[in-house]
């Protein structure tokens, strides 16, 4: 039986839950066939299942689909992103439990003198990012590299083109620097209060 996917596809922008049902219902087995082979995970799978026809009609009703009559492969497409995503977020959480499990051998063995040196740098970073202007350069700095986000995903919620995103992070980078560089002195760390 032959469906007419862009049809569909216009049904759903339009509103329509049966075509909503009718499009997983339509694409479910192929769709968690993907995500089975893609992560050999049967619960992760599910889940990526659920997310893929969530995100797919999302985008569907927000008229993100630019070619209705290519839908299988906007949801194939979508689905392997997702597979893609958590396994890097399953990459950057062992890295971090590994650095984690790192520092605390480290931290055992340290003197309290470099805890308190190390608990100061931290309070001098803080400090800084509280004073960073503009509030972006915070928001940018923060989510790429301490939340590790996806520069894509930044970039959609800021309104950013990759490009510009490149210029804001450089930019935003060389304020960090130099403001950091006011509360650190050539002898050592000192207290925002006594910088000139």
């Amino acid at each position: 039986m032959s469906v007419d996917v862009a049809g569909l596809a216009s049904r759903i922008a339009a509103g329509d839950l049966t075509a909503e049902e009718e499009l997983v219902r339509r694409y479910s087995r192929g769709v968690s066939v993907l995500l089975w082979r893609a992560t050999s995970d049967r619960m992760l799978a599910e889940d990526l299942h659920q997310e893929t026809f969530r995100l797919c009609l999302d985008k569907i009703r927000r008229g993100e689909l630019r070619e209705p009559e290519k839908l299988s492969g906007f949801i194939c497409n979508i689905a392997r992103n997702l597979a893609v995503e958590s396994f890097r977020r399953a990459s950057r959480m062992g890295k971090r439990v590994g650095i984690e499990a790192a520092e605390s051998l480290a931290d055992s063995r340290s003197s309290q003198f470099s805890q308190l040196l190390e608990a100061e740098k931290a309070k001098v970073v803080r400090q800084v990012l509280r004073e960073l202007h503009p509030p972006r350069d915070r928001e940018v700095l923060y989510r790429f590299y301490v939340a590790e986000e996806d520069k894509a995903r930044i970039c959609e919620d800021l309104g950013l083109s990759s490009l510009h995103f490149n210029r804001v992070l450089y930019r935003a980078r060389e304020r960090y620097r130099e403001l950091y560089q006011k509360y650190v002195g050539l002898g050592g760390i000192r207290s925002p209060r006594e910088t000139p």
